[in-house]
């Protein structure tokens, strides 16, 4: 079943308030979602300070601060951990693509699961909202923020299965629903030098958007794109550091509702979700259509 929660933030005046209401947010998700769960948080100063990349981890067998002084060494800047059990959370002055490299080669047997410029990603197995709560969420701030609660049907309850997939410089996306043809894409995607980390079908959806991308499409077309290729009944939420996506299947079968005010964007699985969010009386509520993919960017 699964429960998808956004939040895109208009008003900077809410940025320290994102992880507070992403928390409550999700917290209403957790019967559509109770063995695991996942979140992502962009902006926060904490995680993923400005002008530093930020790398998520899992299955990191070194103390977090042995981590950070071996990736101090190797990339001659100062590199800070954070311990978010099971998630490690790394960050430093210098490129993405170098700290992921440097990760890489410091503890080879840890799984990356995000990293950006301003992108944190937390997962884990369990009730979301004592996961969340674990986390620290309810302290982050930022201009935005992505959570999923996961039944899972497509592969083993782990936290590597739960979402968001983040494979691509801060991009993220989480999914309600299942891909029926996902495997032969899989396969296709995997000819052209793709690698997998899971099982996961969503972790599917993730790969070909993140090709999209990466071969010129926006974001719209890469979703426009996807509804083309994949057969299945889903709604996706996907994110990027300047965009918050909505689109779902043909006939529109999992549940999503949006509300949008001058202050902020919102979307969920169900409304319930949205309900004490600030300003929602005033808000325009909807449904998203199928095939139709609802964006907006960060100003």
């Amino acid at each position: 079943m699964c429960g998808i929660v956004g939040l895109h933030l208009r008003d900077p005046a809410l940025y320290p308030h994102l992880g507070e209401l992403l928390t409550g947010m999700l917290a209403q998700m957790c019967d559509r979602g109770p063995d695991s769960a996942g979140m992502a948080v962009y902006g926060d100063p904490v995680w993923s300070p400005p002008g530093h990349a930020t790398v998520s981890l899992l299955d990191n067998p070194l103390p977090v601060r042995e981590l950070a002084e071996a990736l101090t060494r190797t990339t001659g800047v100062t590199i800070t951990g954070h311990d978010l059990a099971p998630t490690t959370v790394v960050h430093g002055p210098l490129d993405a693509e170098a700290l992921v490299d440097a990760v890489r080669v410091a503890t080879p047997q840890a799984r990356i699961i995000g990293f950006g410029a301003d992108l944190t990603v937390l997962k884990g197995v369990g009730d979301p909202a004592a996961l969340a709560r674990d986390f620290g969420l309810p302290a982050a701030q930022g201009w935005q923020g992505i959570g999923h609660t996961r039944m899972a049907t497509e592969s083993a309850v782990t936290a590597e299965g739960s979402h968001p997939f983040s494979v691509g410089a801060g991009q993220c996306l989480v999914h309600n629903g299942s891909f029926a043809n996902h495997m032969s894409i899989r396969h296709e995607l995997a000819r052209h030098g793709t690698v997998f980390d899971s099982d996961n079908d969503t972790e599917v959806g993730a790969r070909f958007v993140a090709r999209e991308l990466a071969e010129g499409a926006d974001l719209e077309k890469a979703l426009l794109r996807l509804n083309d290729v994949f057969d299945g009944f889903y709604t996706l939420l996907v994110a990027t550091s300047d965009s918050f996506a909505v689109v779902r299947d043909p006939i529109a079968c999992k549940p999503a509702v949006i509300a949008e005010t001058d202050h902020w964007v919102a979307m969920a699985s169900e409304y319930r979700a949205l309900a004490d969010l600030p300003g929602v009386a005033d808000a325009r509520i909807f449904e998203p259509e199928p095939e139709e993919v609802y964006l907006w960017r960060r100003q």
